[in-house]
């Protein structure tokens, strides 16, 4: 998966609602990529810095973030597309010993 103004993202299955940025973006940059054969366009909503997730598209409270083609972490609060996607906003599903 490609964006068309040259490779600052990267989605690495078509299961993904986030990408990484190859490359900072910020707030109001456009991003248009092929992904899974649809053609996404994005307005960053909040900076994302180097090698950070931001959501392909808007993630409820609670909902599942996918990266790799499999759950990677729950969003804590409602994530708008072209928002930074971090630990201020998810928490890890993986490795608790508070949760079953």
């Amino acid at each position: 998966m490609t964006a068309s103004d040259g490779v600052r993202v990267l989605v690495v299955d078509a299961r993904d609602n986030v990408a990484t940025c190859l490359s900072a973006l910020k707030a109001g940059d456009a991003v248009d990529l092929e992904c899974a054969g649809a053609t996404l366009a994005i307005a960053m909503a909040t900076d994302v810095p180097f090698g950070h997730k931001f959501a392909l598209e808007p993630i409820e409270a609670g909902g599942e973030i996918r990266k790799y083609g499999v759950v990677v972490a729950q969003a804590t609060q409602a994530i708008a597309a072209g928002e930074h996607v971090h630990v201020h906003n998810v928490e890890s599903r993986r490795g608790r010993g508070d949760r079953a």
